[in-house]
């Protein structure tokens, strides 16, 4: 029987008899969440793929350690937020908020099959792209992914009034695009 909340999920979880289905609950009910988070941090379709499969390798690996101190999804949040970091800093993706580093997001952006979004959608997803790494992430996770102050300081392991002053730069910084895209 499949869990109705996190909670049953997680006792299902941690029954043998009962994992590897819980498991496969877990992944539906999460993966297309947790691929938003990390397609919006690497722009690419097929980086995401990966990250998000090695987002859920590590969760799988990583059961038997889970305390259950934090909800399931947070913990889940701040594997992919690890993960996605580690193939950033790979691939050492830094990209400048030059008006050159904007035109290759933008260039990436039109020439990926699985973006579907209109113009506007495009000039958000380049400006959100050449924020600085940390302003990236909280901007996602509150403007996309409505997550509370309070859950992303748990997935990022820092202050509310840190998350409050990166949530409020990136927003300036992304008006800011679009004044001078006008």
């Amino acid at each position: 029987m499949a869990a109705t909340n996190d909670n049953e999920l997680l006792a299902q979880l941690r029954n043998p008899a009962q994992q590897e289905q819980a498991f496969r609950v877990l992944v539906d009910r999460y993966k297309e969440r947790l691929y938003w988070q990390i397609r919006r941090m690497v722009l690419s379709h097929d980086d995401a793929d990966d990250i998000l499969q090695n987002t859920f390798i590590k969760a799988w690996t990583g059961l038997e350690g889970f305390r259950g101190e934090s909800q399931l999804s947070t913990w889940l949040f701040r594997i992919a937020n690890n993960e996605t970091l580690k193939f950033i800093e790979r691939r050492r993706q830094t990209v400048s908020i030059d008006a050159e580093g904007a035109e290759a997001i933008a260039a990436q952006l039109q020439a990926d099959p699985y973006f579907d979004g209109d113009e506007t959608e495009r000039q958000l997803y380049t400006a959100v792209a050449t924020l600085p790494e940390r302003q990236r992430q909280v901007f996602n996770m509150k403007y996309f992914d409505e997550m509370k102050y309070e859950d992303m300081s748990e997935v990022l392991q820092t202050s509310v009034g840190s998350l409050k002053a990166s949530y409020h730069h990136a927003v300036k910084k992304i008006a800011d695009f679009f004044h001078h895209e006008d």
